[in-house]
């Protein structure tokens, strides 16, 4: 499918967990990048590089490795007021040409809805059934660490 001027449409990838403990602690642990190699398998490096004026890191640096896949790039974060979203967008990067992504957190009983979406295009043309399943496979890992990682306290 394409749009009016030819381009391929791309559609994020949304997945959802529910995590046993409140928004903000939660969030806490989204917010928190440099701990990020600490509990992300593929996450190397995570330096924030700058902060908004709510004090919320807003430029955050990146170091993935993950089998042959090497990137460094630099993701820009909007966070809402409520404390209970983020959205990033790609600044630089050597393989990607774009990402979108957003975190949407939803109390629920028994804990937190966790919604999370990704868009990735990369430099390299790819296939969009193999795109689609590389988001899915960072999408559903991302998922579960975070929820291991907030649940162990």
């Amino acid at each position: 499918m394409s749009d009016d001027n030819g381009v391929p449409e791309v559609w994020p990838t949304r997945d959802s967990t529910v995590v046993a403990a409140m928004p903000e602690d939660v969030m806490a642990v989204i917010s928190d990048f440099p701990a990020y190699p600490e509990w992300s398998t593929f996450i190397q490096l995570a330096e924030v590089q700058s902060t908004g004026p709510d004090g919320h890191p807003d430029r955050v640096r990146f170091e993935l490795e993950a089998g042959a896949i090497i990137d460094e790039y630099v993701l820009a974060y909007s966070w809402s007021e409520d404390g209970r979203a983020l959205e990033w967008r790609l600044v630089s990067s050597a393989l990607q040409r774009s990402q979108h992504g957003s975190y949407r957190l939803e109390p629920v009983e028994g804990g937190t809805r966790v919604d999370y979406e990704l868009e990735i295009e990369l430099a390299v043309p790819v296939i969009g059934s193999l795109r689609t399943r590389a988001e899915r496979r960072i999408l559903v890992g991302a998922l579960s660490e975070l929820k291991r990682r907030v649940e162990a306290g």
